[in-house]
């Protein structure tokens, strides 16, 4: 698994509008709903569950990323969006910084180590700074996109 094949141009939100992390949950969910990936009956399931994570224990793990994330019956498969805010979202981060680069996912929620397997691959995907530095320079989708095709090394 690899976050560029979770991952397409619609599933990325370039510039976030939201300013808290609740409302960029909200506008995460509700891009995976209009791109197909989740059903509009299951927003309110997907939102209880991953506010129920958030507020277990924040998602903001510092460097300016935060990965919100849950296990639901709301999907079948893991389903992931990715959301860049140029102004940044208090996640509650470690290091106390706002979160710049966010990746939503949801996992089935019997699936407890592919839920592991996402998250370490995602978390170690962002660690590199030339990733973040990369995401943080690009343009639009279509070049986010393609920092992780690149780094995941599905593209020449």
């Amino acid at each position: 698994m690899t976050l560029a094949s979770l991952l397409s141009e619609k599933q990325i939100i370039p510039d976030m509008v939201s300013t808290d992390r609740w409302q960029a949950i909200e506008e995460m969910v509700s891009c995976l709903v209009r791109t197909g990936h989740l059903e509009s009956s299951s927003k309110g399931e997907a939102m209880a569950a991953l506010s129920h994570r958030e507020e277990t224990m924040s998602t903001g793990i510092g460097f300016g990323i935060a990965i919100p994330h849950a296990s639901c019956d709301a999907v079948s498969e893991v389903t992931a969006c990715f959301g860049r805010s140029k102004v940044g979202i208090d996640f509650e981060s470690l290091d106390g910084k706002p979160a710049h680069l966010i990746v939503l996912f949801l996992v089935p929620k019997d699936q407890f180590q592919e839920h592991l397997r996402t998250l370490a691959a995602i978390a170690k995907f962002l660690n590199d700074p030339a990733v973040r530095e990369s995401l943080a320079s690009a343009t639009d989708a279509s070049q986010l996109l393609a920092v992780f095709e690149k780094k995941d090394g599905t593209n020449s």
